[in-house]
């Protein structure tokens, strides 16, 4: 499956959760029902997956994590926050190049249409 099919269910699993549980919920919540379409659809995924930091060969744990890598290859970032802002898309940018991952879906929940909370960067 090309990276393009995967997110194009990725974002289903987020619709169907967006359209059940609407918006205003806490990211976790969003995050445990994401995981639950994941699995539903038999799509692999890891979920809170930890992210060193390396610096010039030195190895840093920081505590970084991503909410859910799909498939091996796709950061998907949860949010359920107002608006989504710059330091957002630059969190996931930097997530992906600290990972060597290309592509990344930022989605937003707390929206009325999840369309309008959701962001796909490609690094």
């Amino acid at each position: 499956m090309r990276d393009s099919e995967l997110t194009d269910v990725i974002i289903g699993a987020a619709i169907d959760v967006h359209k059940f549980l609407g918006s205003g919920l806490l990211e976790s919540a969003y995050e445990e029902c994401f995981c639950h379409e994941l699995n539903l659809r038999n799509v692999e995924y890891e979920r809170q997956k930890p992210l060193p930091l390396i610096y010039k060969g030195l190895k840093l744990d920081c505590g970084y994590r991503m909410d859910v890598v799909v498939g091996g290859r796709v950061v998907v970032e949860l949010k359920s926050v107002d608006k989504i802002c710059p330091i957002h898309e630059a969190q996931l940018l930097t997530y992906l190049k600290l990972s060597g991952y290309r592509t990344g879906l930022l989605l937003n929940f707390n929206v009325h249409v999840l369309k309008d909370g959701l962001r796909r960067l490609v690094f």
